[in-house]
């Protein structure tokens, strides 16, 4: 009896991993090639120096090439240090990590399409707003 709910168990694991491989392995390869063509495309003539805009167009990249946080980190660093501005990069940190344009295929798979949605528009906002917050944090400390 133990064994037979073990095994039926296991199958359903397996038949679920065989469902959401391809979804993962498309995710991964997009996500690896978007973030290997997005710091050549990126440079202060992306961005226009105004915030809501670089907020926007930031937080739409991070949301796009969803990754690693050290990664964003690094980023952040190098965009930072070419001018780009406070509110982009922290946009796109944000967005980075939070919300996930490539994985929502897989996410809605295992989570629910509605969750899914709703969740990465929200993160979104987020990122948008934590940039704002944290540029005027910023400011505040002088």
């Amino acid at each position: 009896m133990l064994m037979d709910r073990v095994k039926s168990s296991l199958n359903k694991a397996v038949r679920t991993f065989i469902n959401i491989l391809p979804i993962v392995l498309g995710m991964l390869l997009l996500t690896s090639w978007v973030i290997t063509v997005m710091p050549d495309e990126i440079s202060t003539t992306v961005f226009s120096g105004h915030s809501v805009p670089d907020a926007l167009l930031g937080a739409s990249i991070g949301s796009i090439a969803a990754g690693h946080p050290l990664v964003s980190y690094l980023l952040g660093g190098e965009l930072l240090a070419t001018g780009v501005s406070l509110f982009a990069v922290t946009a796109l940190i944000v967005s980075w990590v939070t919300v996930g344009i490539v994985q929502l295929p897989a996410e809605a798979l295992l989570l629910g399409k509605r969750f899914a949605i709703y969740r990465n528009l929200i993160s979104f906002v987020s990122a948008v707003a934590v940039a704002f917050l944290m540029v005027l944090t910023l400011r505040l400390m002088g």
